[in-house]
C-alpha cells in the first residue's frame, strides 16, 4: 500500500495538478473566444524558460522565478494576439486553429535559437523527501501541489469575486448578449489571455522543475491538456482543472500492478492515456463532465 501511495498516487496528483492548471488556462481561452488555442503549450514552455533566465541570472530559485515567468509571457500572449488572433477575430474558428498553430512554431522556433535543443534544468543538488510517518515525499512536489491549490484558489476567486470575472464569464457563456449590454470585450480578451498565460507560465515552470527543460517541454503536454479540456468540459475552467486531476491520476495508475504483479502499461505507453480518454470522451461525453461550451 505504501509503495503505492509513494510511487503513483502522489506523483499522479503532482501530473494532475500540471496539467489541471494548464488545461484551465486553455479552458479558459476557448470560452472567452472559441477557438483552440495549439500555442498553449508553447507559452507554457516560454515561461519555463523565462524562470531559467531568472535563476541562472539572478541566482534564485524557480519559485521564485515564478512571476518572472509569468511577467515574461504575458506580454508574449498579447503580442501573438494583436499580432495574427486579432485580425482573424471574426474567421472561422479553423482558420484561428490554424494560426495557433503557426504562432507556436514561431515561438519554439525562438527557444531553439537562443537556447539550443539540449535539456536543461534548474537544480541545484539533492534535496532529501519528506517522511510524513511512512509516506514519502519530495518537496518539489509538496510545494507544487501548493502552488496549484494557490492557482485555483486565486482563479476562483477572479472569475466569482470580481467584476471582470463576471464580464469574463459572461463572455463564455453569451457572448453576444454581453456585447449588446455593454461588456468591455475588448479588455475582457486582454485579460483572458493575461490569466491564460500566467496559467501557462506557472504550468510550465512547475512541469520543469519536476522534469527537464526542452523546446519541446510544453508541446509534450499539450494533448494531455486537450483531452482535460474536453473531459472536463471545453470552455469551463473548473471542468478543466478536475479533468487535468483525473487525467494526471490515470496516466501514472496504469502503471501499477493490479494484475498478477504486471502492470497495466508498461510506463513508456502510459503518455497514451491522454488520447485514449480524449477519444472516450468523445464517444460517449463529446460535452464533457460538466456540458461544455458548444
Amino acid at each position: 500500500m505504501l509503495e503505492f501511495v509513494n510511487f503513483y498516487l502522489i506523483p499522479g496528483l503532482v501530473l494532475g495538478a500540471i496539467y489541471a492548471i494548464a488545461a484551465a488556462g486553455l479552458s479558459l481561452v476557448y470560452g472567452v473566444m472559441r477557438f483552440a488555442n495549439f500555442a498553449h503549450g508553447d507559452l507554457m514552455t516560454w515561461g519555463a524558460y523565462a524562470a531559467l533566465v531568472a535563476v541562472t541570472g539572478l541566482g534564485i530559485s524557480p519559485w521564485a522565478a515564478l512571476p518572472v515567468a509569468v511577467a515574461a509571457t504575458v506580454p508574449v500572449a498579447w503580442a501573438v494576439d494583436a499580432a495574427f488572433y486579432a485580425r482573424l477575430r471574426r474567421a472561422a474558428p479553423a482558420v484561428l486553429l490554424i494560426s495557433s498553430f503557426g504562432a507556436a512554431l514561431m515561438m519554439r522556433a525562438v527557444v531553439y535559437f537562443v537556447f539550443g535543443p539540449t535539456p536543461w534544468t534548474y537544480a541545484r543538488g539533492v534535496t532529501p523527501p519528506l517522511m510524513l510517518g511512512a509516506v514519502r515525499i519530495q518537496q518539489r512536489h509538496l510545494l507544487i501541489l501548493a502552488g496549484a491549490a494557490l492557482a485555483a484558489l486565486a482563479l476562483h476567486l477572479l472569475l466569482a469575486r470580481t467584476r471582470a470575472g463576471r464580464a469574463m464569464r459572461a463572455m463564455a457563456d453569451e457572448p453576444d448578449l454581453a456585447r449588446v449590454t455593454g461588456v468591455p470585450v475588448r479588455g475582457v480578451i486582454r485579460l483572458t489571455w493575461a490569466v491564460a498565460a500566467a496559467l501557462a507560465a506557472i504550468a510550465g515552470v512547475f512541469l520543469a522543475i519536476d522534469t527537464e527543460l526542452t523546446p519541446l517541454l510544453g508541446f509534450h503536454v499539450l494533448l494531455a491538456a486537450f483531452a482535460a479540456a474536453i473531459l472536463g468540459g471545453i470552455g469551463r475552467p473548473w471542468g478543466a482543472a478536475l479533468g487535468g486531476l483525473v487525467l494526471g491520476l490515470a496516466e501514472e495508475l496504469a502503471t501499477y500492478p493490479f494484475i498478477a504483479g504486471a502492470p497495466l502499461l508498461e510506463p513508456a505507453y502510459k503518455t497514451g492515456v491522454a488520447f485514449a480518454v480524449l477519444v472516450l470522451a468523445l464517444i460517449f461525453r463529446p460535452r464533457g463532465l460538466f456540458g461544455g461550451i458548444g
